[in-house]
């Protein structure tokens, strides 16, 4: 095999690897759309409403209270689009020094009203507020399909827990997504990470059931150094633990993944 032909391959198969983290970027805000227009839907009625309630009052506190509502009601607006723009727009592939609690922030902002549509409660614990050189879209593409996920394994409702530490001895930042859903089986749980392997059919929206959203999670924490695995009990829930190295890639290269053998 030639060098060019060699060329040639590993370029189609860094722009399929492209393609891949495309279509699934794509999917995940398309698992969500339907909550976030629903809440704009609430966000516009109130609006409305309340400009309305203000036009006709002739009280000035009655009508101060209304502008407070509707000025509350847009600041609310305006930081859904910021945060779906921002994970729409967000295209390079540089890592940067980026805040992971306020990365993870604007992830919750998207997901909060389809948490609360399937009945899930939210807890987020903010030990610590590291920062870590990441491509702040891919982390958010990760922690935004283990999301979707966890939502998707509780049916009937349940608990979210989302947790982010900092490691000192070990120089990582530590993220854990924990669900209270069905788990997952012990045969099934080394297979999770392997591409197109799935236990979910496709839903409606067709959503689910492709078997690449953990296989991309992985290969784009492996990407920055890092490393994701998972805990499980039947019947009880599943846990994602991820750890991202906080040293630019240059530091971490000699020391990181030998840090890691010995977790």
């Amino acid at each position: 095999m030639s060098p060019n032909t060699i060329l040639e391959q590993g370029s189609e198969f860094e722009a399929l690897k492209a393609q891949l983290l495309q279509a699934q970027k794509l999917s995940s805000v398309g698992a969500i759309a339907s909550s976030v227009a629903h809440e704009f839907n609430n966000i516009l009625t109130s609006l409305l409403n309340y400009t309305k309630l203000a036009m006709k009052s002739q009280d000035e506190d009655f009508r101060n209270q209304a502008l407070d509502k509707i000025l509350k009601s847009s600041q609310r607006a305006a930081t859904i689009v910021n945060s779906m723009l921002g994970f729409a727009r967000k295209s390079s592939a540089k890592k940067e020094p980026v805040s992971l609690a306020k990365l993870l922030d604007e992830v919750l902002v998207l997901t909060e009203k389809d948490l609360h549509k399937h009945q899930i409660k939210l807890n987020k614990i903010i030990h610590d507020e590291p920062t870590a050189p990441v491509v702040a879209v891919h982390i958010e593409q990760v922690l935004l399909n283990l999301i979707i996920n966890a939502r998707q394994a509780m049916k009937s409702g349940g608990t979210l827990k989302v947790e982010l530490k900092t490691c000192p001895v070990q120089e990582v930042a530590e993220i854990i997504v924990s669900d209270t859903g069905h788990g997952i089986q012990p045969d099934n749980l080394r297979k999770i990470f392997d591409p197109f392997f799935t236990t979910k059919d496709p839903d409606n929206n067709n959503q689910g059931g492709t078997g690449l959203g953990l296989s991309v999670c992985r290969q784009i924490i492996e990407n920055h150094h890092g490393r994701m695995r998972v805990e499980s009990i039947l019947g009880k829930g599943t846990t994602f633990i991820i750890k991202l190295p906080l040293k630019p890639d240059e530091e971490t290269k000699n020391t990181f993944a030998e840090t890691l053998k010995t977790l």
